[in-house]
């Protein structure tokens, strides 16, 4: 993880304990087998490693996720530079960026709560699980507002935009 990542801690531990449940998953090791006198029978099921559920499939590997609310959608993350690769592949049908940093070095940020305004009605709310969002929506001006840690952001973005920063 980079040195300009910040996410909460608990979100970070559960994230290092998903990815070690998922290596254990993957190479089909779970904890080593007790040692027994008498060699245990191996079925040919039992000798393959399991089937990674579709769900474990990394985000990372399949490109960001696009998610729509209403008229509006949006993929986020770029946590690392691989994520930002693969954000960069992807951009040609959004048509406006967000980009959440903290503090003078501009530390990327994740779980940051978004809201979408558009003539004072709220277009799409969800929370971005990186620092870059990608947002495709009818063309126009829009307001941001953007929560984290308890303390709140908010600027207005016109559409065919990239570079909007919002910092803490």
């Amino acid at each position: 993880m980079s040195a300009l990542f910040r996410r909460p801690r608990a979100a970070a531990a559960a994230g290092v304990l998903a990815g070690a449940a998922l290596a254990a998953i993957w190479t089909g090791w779970i904890a080593p087998a007790p040692v027994s006198a008498q060699p245990a029978a191996v079925s040919p099921a039992a000798s393959s490693p399991p089937a990674l559920p579709d769900a474990a499939v990394s985000p990372a590997a399949a490109g960001p996720v696009i998610r729509t609310v209403g008229a509006i959608s949006y993929a986020c993350g770029g946590i690392g530079a691989d994520e930002q690769q693969a954000l960069a592949k992807r951009k040609t049908p959004f048509n406006l960026g967000l980009l959440f940093t903290e503090g003078a070095r501009g530390e990327y940020l994740s779980d940051v709560d978004v809201r979408l305004m558009r003539d004072d009605h709220e277009v799409a709310r969800f929370r971005a699980d990186g620092p870059r969002c990608l947002i495709k929506a009818p063309p126009g001006r829009y307001n941001v507002h953007a929560t984290f840690n308890g303390q709140s952001r908010s600027m207005t973005v016109q559409t065919g935009s990239w570079d909007n920063q919002l910092r803490w």
